[in-house]
């Protein structure tokens, strides 16, 4: 049996790529920072749930320990995300607590999660972990006229998930042992947790959590240090 940790799980993309992964046969954690509101969702799926605020250190270790003792890890999935603006969903603040916010979420927040999974998935047979970045922290595709990213200027969440595909890279070198990989889930109908985002345009997250799925479920041959898409290696 494999056992998968998705964090900001009990909604969106989150959501959707843990449905996914029970129906393959995993036993999924949902993780959450609002403990009522991860247990509905796991009970709803048929999950399990644990509180885990990915911005406190506290919660991370207790989450994880949680887990170990029920019996470990073989699968990460960084999803915990946000995106902040200014008013009632105006322009991305660029204000210093702003920035400081997300890139704590999206980038610190991988590094706490992944520093307490490890010692638990490096007892598994086939360990992998899944950052959720954006095409939006992808140099080529923020320099490709063909790319949405390329017309679509995000200073504080594009610089946040470029540096999700870096601490992915650096992780797939320094522990190579594990697989690591970087998603770009493509353009999805969501809120961006925490962020302020109620009516994010774009397509379901059931669609968009596929790829999520498919990198959470590669084998012990599968990639390491990649940035996937639907349509398979994103340059980065």
């Amino acid at each position: 049996m494999t056992t998968t940790l998705i964090t900001g799980a009990n909604k969106g993309l989150g959501k959707e790529t843990a449905r996914l992964l029970l129906a393959a046969g995993h036993t999924v954690y949902v993780g959450s920072r609002d403990e009522a509101r991860g247990r509905a969702t796991a009970d709803e799926l048929g999950a399990r749930s644990v509180q885990l605020d990915v911005t406190d250190d506290a919660s991370v270790t207790a989450a994880l320990a949680q887990i170990e003792a029920e019996g470990g890890l073989d699968v990460l999935v960084n999803n915990a995300g946000i995106a902040l603006r200014t008013g009632d969903g105006g322009a991305e603040a660029l204000d210093g607590p702003s920035v400081l916010a997300v890139f704590d979420t999206n980038a610190a927040g991988i590094v706490r999660v992944t520093e307490a999974a490890l010692p638990l998935l490096r007892r598994s047979a086939n360990p992998v972990v899944v950052n959720v970045s954006s095409a939006l922290g992808s140099f080529w595709a923020v320099h490709e006229p063909s790319r949405p990213a390329s017309r679509f200027p995000s200073i504080v969440y594009g610089s946040s998930k470029a540096a999700v595909s870096m601490i992915t890279v650096q992780y797939s070198r320094a522990v190579p042992e594990v697989k690591f990989n970087a998603v770009e889930p493509g353009i999805t109908a969501t809120e961006l947790g925490g962020g302020g985002v109620e009516s994010h345009p774009g397509r379901p997250a059931a669609e968009s959590a596929e790829v999520v799925a498919r990198l959470a479920t590669i084998g012990p041959d599968g990639p390491t240090g990649t940035f996937q898409e639907d349509a398979g290696e994103l340059g980065w």
